[in-house]
């Protein structure tokens, strides 16, 4: 009671000086924008989480690259998931001009660079994180994704990482670069990806670009279509996303586009199964999913045009973010 009476002393008071209807709008806002704030994907930005494999054809990547600002978007690769030593333990080196090579061919682009290290400390420095704090996208190359986790988790290019997205940037990867994003790491024991659920501590999580999730990859070539169905059996509060080759989810806040070649699984511990089903459902492409509520809120025709040139759409403007 004490609380109600304070409550309406306080809006009895700013009544007295505030016009009733601003007042009425302002704390409408707020209230708004709270309940407003994305449970699974980032409040701001993009992701775009290819399931590996070929994409030529879809758009995906030009999808990317347009939600990241087109023409004048400012990439970064990643290609760390490639591995951070050679088979006979010494450091592996990757060539710039080789790793960002292929996107200017392909999709014609100036401003992109390339980020890696093997070594933490190094990535907790100032210096090696200048080209994430103008970034407008990053891209996680494939390979292993526990590699991605040595070198960078906890440090503060993990944190410029999500600086990108809370800016309104992209986040994007495919296979080993799509199960980065989400919260639980699967296939992360360095013993091998046939390992659903490492035994590894440090590796168990991802960067949780995409909370409360699971994301696998290669699900159709590699015939993973059951693989999550232990994960989610254990950690039933997460949703399972498994993403098939040439296939992508493109998130905004908690809903995703599919977009690409096949299907996508979704593994959905919420859902009532027949016993004769399989514990999951798939979704195609230009089908629209909403991860809060579960529910499939469009449903597309199982293809989508690609577009045959890089969209001309003005991006979205990007905030600074404060150093860390």
């Amino acid at each position: 009671m004490r609380t109600m009476v304070t409550f309406d002393r306080s809006m009895t008071l700013l009544s007295k000086w505030i016009p009733a209807a601003i007042l009425m709008v302002l704390l409408g806002a707020d209230l708004a924008a709270t309940q407003e704030l994305p449970e699974y994907g980032p409040a701001r930005g993009t992701l775009v989480i290819v399931g590996g494999g070929d994409d030529k054809g879809t758009g995906i990547m030009e999808t990317f690259l347009n939600r990241a600002g087109g023409p004048r978007a400012k990439i970064v690769v990643v290609p760390t998931a490639g591995g951070n030593k050679l088979a006979n333990g010494q450091i592996k080196v990757y060539r710039e001009a080789d790793v960002v090579g292929r996107w200017k061919k392909r999709l014609g682009i100036d401003h992109i660079q390339m980020l890696h290290t093997h070594d933490p400390k190094i990535a907790d420095t100032e210096e090696f994180v200048k080209p994430l704090r103008e970034a407008t996208g990053v891209w996680f190359e494939g390979g292993r994704q526990w590699n991605i986790v040595d070198s960078y988790m906890n440090t503060l290019t993990y944190r410029e990482f999500h600086n990108v997205l809370e800016r309104g940037g992209v986040i994007g990867g495919s296979s080993a670069g799509a199960t980065i994003q989400g919260d639980y790491l699967v296939r992360g024991a360095i013993a091998g990806p046939q390992i659903m659920m490492t035994p590894e501590p440090n590796h168990e999580r991802g960067f949780n670009f995409l909370r409360k999730s699971a994301i696998d990859q290669h699900i159709n070539t590699r015939n993973r279509w059951d693989d999550l169905i232990p994960v989610i059996k254990k950690y039933p509060d997460l949703l399972g996303i498994g993403l098939s080759e040439g296939t992508a989810i493109v998130v905004t806040g908690d809903r995703f586009d599919v977009m690409g070649k096949w299907k996508v699984a979704i593994h959905d511990n919420t859902r009532l199964y027949q016993p004769w089903e399989k514990p999951y459902y798939v979704l195609s492409a230009g089908d629209v999913y909403n991860m809060k509520t579960r529910k499939i809120e469009k449903l597309g025709n199982g293809t989508q045009a690609p577009p045959r040139t890089l969209p001309k759409l003005v991006p979205q403007p990007m905030q600074e973010s404060a150093t860390p």
